[in-house]
């Protein structure tokens, strides 16, 4: 049935695109996180230390990703945003192929850029698509169902490490045509790039949306979109930089809470996949779809910074958790602390990339996306778990610390968020009434010119 919404596509067709794009998600979650369970085998292989091995998983990858986003926000702006997505799609699953067949530690950062420069190619352009398929009222639900696969993927992850780690005690090493003897975890990047390059034939089945809102189909001067961003300063910078720290939460603990259990706890690797890549799959979906559905729900009754407060009220519900579950003295209640840490630190990651649709021009949003995946992907994924690595290596000196290093971290990170989404509350209800402002002088110049246009030149 159509949605009744002003001509936005049907709910079938939205919802279809938002099925789709959640899967990508997945995809590409799962070649982002699948070295977080593999650390064990991958050092050892490798003969690198924790340090080294926390630039594979998060400054490689982030590095470029970043970099890369915003040229590729911008094009997200003016051209077929479903070609895009596919494009990135082969590219990443291709490098992740690669990972496969690496034999030195630099061949390995190198395929890491790769991953992270095709997957730069995906959010921007997803969440153009879906603010263009969803009126304003259920924007934050569809964009945090696509976030799912942020958890989704980081769940199967985890659970297919461990399988993987299951089955390379049981068989050892695999000989392939062509490849030769490749080590189990090789194995599980070369099947995840193959299913990456089939899943492309899904985007087919995308499909572009009108452009709509303030400044729809209008390619604009980098220099204006620089002058709005710098008038929406204070905005754009508790914004990005406050989800950031949660960011920078999330992906730390992400990074390093298998090895926590391993070396904490002594329990072995797929163990520790069942356990935890459940709970991440589970309260983490749990978490995300709650916060985009609170946010929908306060903003039908009036709240106009729902997206914002939804983030800040998250941060401060997990302060208790990130404190907790790091200093239990058992795997049990670790674990228990451990699901609504991940439900809290879930729940922004929905209604940030909402909000930025909600204070943004048409023309400008999937460049304004770009700048906001810059901030929190640089800061979170490339530098987060790093951070862990650096004070479990040059503070504690002790492996065995790690624990006391995800606290210390965690929650220096949650406390800054909480700090810069309080203050970002007010510019941001500012914001979305200069967006109202600049759509009605946008309209007021558009009637102009086409009045100017209708004129008859006269001699």
């Amino acid at each position: 049935m159509p949605n009744n919404n002003n001509g936005y596509p049907s709910n079938i067709r939205a919802w279809t695109t938002v099925s789709i794009l959640m899967v990508a998600y997945v995809l590409s979650f799962i070649d982002r996180q699948i070295l977080n369970l593999l650390v064990g085998p991958i050092r050892r292989d490798l003969a690198i230390s924790d340090t080294e091995m926390s630039l594979l998983m998060g400054l490689s990858f982030a590095l470029f990703y970043t970099v890369c986003g915003i040229p590729l926000g911008r094009l997200a702006d003016s051209k077929s945003r479903r070609g895009l997505i596919a494009f990135g799609v082969l590219f990443w699953s291709a490098a992740t192929a690669a990972c496969g067949m690496v034999r030195l530690y630099w061949q390995f950062l190198l395929c890491r850029i790769g991953v992270g420069v095709g997957e730069a190619a995906l959010s921007p352009a997803a969440y153009s698509l879906i603010a263009d398929s969803f009126p304003l009222e259920r924007r934050a639900t569809a964009i945090s169902v696509y976030s799912m696969g942020v958890y989704l993927g980081s769940g199967l992850a985890f659970l297919l490490g461990g399988l993987v780690i299951k089955f390379a005690s049981a068989q050892g090493d695999v000989m392939l045509p062509v490849l030769g003897e490749v080590r189990p975890w090789q194995l599980i990047f070369l099947v995840l790039g193959a299913a990456g390059v089939l899943f492309t034939l899904l985007m087919l089945a995308v499909k572009e949306p009108a452009r709509r809102g303030a400044g729809a189909g209008v390619v604009v001067p980098l220099s204006q979109v620089a002058s709005y961003i710098r008038k929406n300063r204070r905005t754009v910078l508790c914004h990005n930089f406050g989800f950031a720290g949660l960011a920078f939460a999330g992906y730390g603990s992400a990074a390093w809470v298998p090895t926590f259990y391993i070396r904490t706890y002594g329990w072995d690797a797929s163990h520790v996949g069942i356990v935890y890549g459940s709970i991440v799959a589970v309260f983490g979906c749990l978490g995300i779809v709650f916060g985009g559905r609170l946010a929908d729900w306060m903003a039908k009754r009036g709240r106009t910074d729902a997206n914002m407060r939804v983030g800040l009220y998250a941060a401060i519900g997990s302060v208790p958790f990130v404190l907790g579950f790091p200093l239990m003295e058992s795997a049990f209640w670790a674990s228990v602390l451990m699901a609504p840490t991940v439900f809290c630190l879930s729940m922004p990651f929905g209604v940030a990339p909402a909000a930025i649709q909600e204070i943004m021009p048409n023309s400008m949003r999937g460049q304004a996306s770009a700048i906001y995946l810059f901030v929190i992907t640089l800061l979170g994924l490339g530098i987060g778990p790093t951070a862990v690595a650096l004070v479990t290596d040059y503070v504690f000196a002790d492996d065995n610390a790690l624990r006391y290093s995800l606290l210390i971290v965690t929650i220096l990170a949650v406390s800054t968020s909480i700090i810069l989404l309080s203050k970002g509350l007010k510019p941001y209800r500012e914001s979305i009434e200069q967006l109202g402002a600049w759509s009605a002088a946008a309209d007021q110049q558009a009637a102009d010119d086409s009045a100017a246009a209708l004129v008859p030149n006269r001699p």
